[in-house]
């Protein structure tokens, strides 16, 4: 098996995983100009988007992976919009300044403990996958 069938399988994969993701930016927006923010924090959550679907795990926790990513990207617009010193970081900075080793930023409007505890699993996994790749580079 070669490297194209893999990546063609994941792109396949994720089309169906996230068949919206080209419109979550426009889901997060509060102002235009976050259309173009949005789409850079796709850009950075859609390798891990893969990854996920590499090892094989169950379609409903993927779904719920999945679902956290898209609300951490509308939690990072809505806080870019609440503190002007995120607004002027570039976004992989933002992610790495709004999630760490412990989870992620506490959701606005809030969510049960359950469902945070939930997104903060999703975020752990995801800080330790953007953690990986920012070694080997």
């Amino acid at each position: 098996m070669d490297e194209r069938t893999i990546i063609q399988r994941s792109g396949a994969g994720l089309d169906k995983l996230c068949p919206d993701l080209g419109v979550w930016p426009e889901l997060w927006k509060v102002e235009h100009n976050d259309v173009a923010i949005g789409q850079r924090i796709i850009d950075s959550i859609e390798p891990f988007l893969i990854d996920l679907l590499q090892h094989g795990l169950a379609d409903k926790t993927l779904a719920r992976h999945r679902d956290h990513l898209q609300m951490l990207g509308g939690e990072i617009i809505r806080r870019r919009h609440d503190d002007p010193d995120l607004a002027k970081q570039p976004v992989q900075d933002l992610l790495f300044n709004l999630i760490e080793e412990d989870g992620g930023p506490l959701i606005w409007p809030r969510i049960t403990e359950s469902a945070q505890n939930a997104f903060d699993a999703t975020c752990r996994k995801l800080y330790r996958f953007l953690n990986q790749r920012r070694m080997r580079k």
